[in-house]
């Protein structure tokens, strides 16, 4: 039976990826990964060079139809995104999905886990986490007040991610609705810039500006 290992790979910092992790993607016959030039740089620190296929959101049925025949060989694959847990806000749920459909039981699915922004800056919040919901991202356009007019629905501690193209605006559409509610903001996450900044809306803004708006960004808010 062919097992497909599902790997978390670091979200910034390389020294994050598990022995595990490490044997897994040195042992496997091909690994499916977002961009094959981001996971060759990961790779090459580890001393590794196992068979890369690209694998992302814009893959066609062909593409999946590559990884059902490869399984069919018989042949372990593992799938990692180009940070964090794959799955996680990420298109491999549906790749998943499929290959759950597809072999059934036949089909071995092992998660190697490891690094996730979510985690990690709610671990690192101070606000409860016995309960949470986790939004990926907001809208770009269609539906995005939407989703921030949803937020008041929520009486748990609320996280999601965030570009440093919008950070602004959606600091500013929180301060509208919840101006004084306490944020934590985590900015490049275990990376050399990483930064927390906590407070209001309008308190983490001035300290955005003052310092720096660009990085990935996950903010968690206190429903409280």
């Amino acid at each position: 039976m062919p097992t497909l290992y599902i790997v978390a790979t670091p979200i910034g910092n390389l020294k994050d990826l598990s022995e595990r992790a490490k044997t897994i993607l040195a042992s496997v016959h091909t690994v499916l990964c977002e961009d094959t030039r981001v996971t060759s740089k990961l790779f090459k620190t580890i001393g590794s060079k196992p068979k890369l296929l690209s694998f992302h959101q814009h893959s066609d049925n062909t593409k999946t139809n590559i990884v059902i025949k490869l399984l069919e060989q018989g042949n372990d694959l593992a799938l990692v995104t180009d940070a964090g847990t794959p799955g996680i806000s990420d298109p491999g749920g549906k790749l998943i999905e499929t290959l759950v459909k597809h072999f059934g039981s036949e089909l071995t699915i092992v998660p190697i886990p490891g690094p996730s922004a979510v985690i990690a800056a709610l671990s690192v919040s101070g606000f409860p986490t016995d309960e949470f919901i986790f939004l990926g991202f907001p809208p770009n356009k269609k539906g995005r007040q939407n989703f921030f007019d949803r937020l008041s629905e929520y009486e748990i501690t609320i996280v999601f991610y965030e570009s440093t193209h919008r950070i602004l605006k959606t600091l500013d559409e929180i301060k509208k609705r919840f101006p004084n509610c306490q944020l934590v903001v985590c900015r490049e996450l275990t990376k050399v810039y990483e930064t927390i900044y906590r407070g209001t809306a309008i308190e983490v803004t001035e300290k955005l500006k003052a310092s720096s708006i660009k990085g990935e960004f996950v903010i968690v808010i206190s429903n409280h």
